[in-house]
């Protein structure tokens, strides 16, 4: 069983990443973690929680994170997900408790306690709290087995600003000592999630799965969705954050290559940048594993099994 720890700012798709990683006994989820970014800390942290409650798993650990980035002000995008987060669920307060310890502490007593290589690391959001915690115990990236990240862009482009990708884009200084770390790291960038996009005929599956969950998924992306549907003019927006958890369960689903990953950290223009070195001309040490191409319908239909689990 997979000791994993997902560090998340709910958001829609963080959301249904969440839901698919409690639907798999593949998983023992030490907690979840949560970081401003898609919306304010005390946000996406109820949001966390409620997404425990949706599938009946109020035992789920929550931990509260960084309430801003580590060197710059805080970048939100209610813009794609509303002013909650979850903008589209009628989810109600959540009753799964928020713990005590800091998510930064947590993160590196969970490194700690556990043997070398052990605990898998899914970044949904910006990286501060992973950031921080290298930061302050630098010793544990040795321990940590692996971080899958859902972040950065490079054929792509970006999405919050021409060159940047949000989630890297808000804390590029965490994210610059995440690559910098030697931790393994297994990277989904827009490259890859924008080939898993949310056709309707998919949230009707959903919906048609006749439990909560479906209900709930089908309503919060049919919401989600229509920010990326004006901006790209495509049936259905990418579904980002799930790709993380479904290739931890069938990596086969995904491919891409290593290669070397540099964050821009102090450039005006492209502030926030995965510079990617996809054809290997730098001669630079690969520190990321890059996906870029994925089987769109055997993601969806993993998706939608596991969560047809759920209540």
């Amino acid at each position: 069983m997979q000791k994993l720890i997902i560090d998340t700012d709910p958001g829609q798709d963080d959301a249904v990443a969440i839901l698919l990683a409690l639907a798999s006994p593949e998983f023992d989820l030490l907690g979840i973690t949560t970081v401003a970014g898609n919306v304010p800390l005390n946000l996406t942290t109820v949001n966390a929680r409620k997404i425990c409650d949706l599938a009946g798993r109020t035992d789920c650990l929550v931990f509260a994170g960084q309430d801003r980035p580590m060197a710059r002000p805080l970048v939100t995008a209610e813009h794609v997900h509303g002013r909650t987060g979850l903008d589209g669920t009628d989810i109600p307060p959540p009753q799964t408790p928020l713990q005590d310890t800091s998510a930064v502490a947590f993160l590196i007593d969970s490194i700690r306690e556990n043997p070398a290589g052990a605990v898998t690391i899914a970044t949904l959001g910006p990286l501060t709290n992973l950031g921080l915690a290298l930061k302050k115990a630098p010793e544990i990236a040795s321990q940590i087995g692996q971080v899958v990240m859902m972040g950065g862009g490079f054929f792509e482009g970006g999405n919050i600003t021409v060159a940047a990708e949000f989630n890297i884009f808000v804390d590029p200084e965490a994210a610059d000592i995440i690559f910098r770390s030697g931790v393994p790291i297994v990277m989904m960038p827009l490259d890859v999630t924008h080939k898993v996009l949310t056709h309707k005929k998919r949230i009707n599956s959903f919906a048609a799965l006749g439990n909560e969950t479906g209900r709930q998924v089908a309503n919060m992306l049919s919401f989600s969705e229509r920010f990326d549907e004006n901006k790209y003019g495509t049936d259905g927006g990418p579904l980002h954050d799930p790709c993380t958890i479904a290739w931890l369960l069938e990596p086969e689903l995904f491919s891409g290559r290593h290669c070397s990953v540099v964050v821009e950290t102090s450039s005006e223009l492209t502030l926030g940048m995965t510079v990617i070195d996809w054809w290997q001309v730098s001669g630079r040490p690969h520190n990321a594993n890059v996906m870029r191409d994925v089987d769109d319908d055997g993601f969806f239909k993993l998706l939608t099994d596991r969560l047809s689990t759920l209540p």
